[in-house]
């Protein structure tokens, strides 16, 4: 099953929506539509892999429980063919608290548990997209003992060698560049990063920040820069 939004004004991307159940598939692609958005959807994760590939999405809202190839195998197929700009926000249902992890270290940048309402999944949509429509950021590279933060090239660099970070490990580390010293609780980290007031599940900040130190820290068991603040969050030390 495939369908294309037909807009006659700016389309703000394309999305899209994978999943097994046609109601919650006609029912996101309406409510995606409606917001602007071009929507494709399949019911399997080969059909998803081949629209994929036939056309790039710039955002898929993947089923975690798919028919056949699971959303996992998906995610990973697809990272391992559009490692870095590529979006994905997973679908999970209340129990998948283990695959739910494992797809946020696989590098999904947003998970929504179901049921939920269609609005939301839209408001997580905008979210995730809003830095691929914006310009890149400007201001100076930003130097802490061997670690570079470059907001323009959206690059980072420890000891000269470059780092691979998914879009939202990049946008939490420049947000810890740029607050060195703060400390910050995980639901601010989520206001200010994720930009959702109403996300309450900060676990997502935990598996971010476990990735990052193992990218950017020298030694991930004895974190240089990005420090555990018991009873507070975490702080980024300069």
């Amino acid at each position: 099953m495939e369908s294309t939004a037909e807009q006659s004004h700016h389309v703000r991307g394309s999305v899209l929506v994978v999943d097994d159940e046609p109601t919650i598939t006609e029912v996101l692609a309406r409510y995606l539509q409606r917001a602007g958005y071009e929507v494709r959807t399949a019911e399997d994760g080969a059909a998803a892999l081949s629209l994929a590939s036939d056309r790039r999405p710039d955002l898929v809202v993947l089923d975690l429980m798919l028919p056949g190839l699971n959303g996992l195998e998906v995610m990973r197929r697809l990272r391992d063919t559009d490692r870095d700009r590529l979006a994905i926000i997973l679908l999970t249902a209340k129990g998948d608290e283990s695959d739910r992890v494992v797809g946020l270290r696989l590098g999904a940048d947003d998970y929504i548990v179901k049921p939920f309402s269609p609005a939301e999944l839209v408001a997580r949509v905008d979210a995730v997209l809003r830095r691929v429509d914006t310009t890149p950021d400007s201001g100076p590279v930003l130097e802490f003992d061997g670690l570079e933060v470059d907001p323009a090239g959206r690059r980072v660099l420890l000891d000269r060698q470059e780092v691979s970070l998914t879009q939202r490990e990049f946008e939490l580390l420049l947000f810890f560049a740029r607050h060195p010293g703060y400390a910050f609780t995980r639901q601010e980290l989520i206001d200010r990063v994720w930009q959702y007031s109403f996300y309450t599940d900060t676990s997502t900040v935990t598996v971010h920040v476990r990735r990052l130190r193992a990218k950017v820290e020298r030694d991930p068991a004895r974190p240089r820069f990005l420090e555990t603040v018991w009873g507070v969050g975490y702080r980024f030390v300069p």
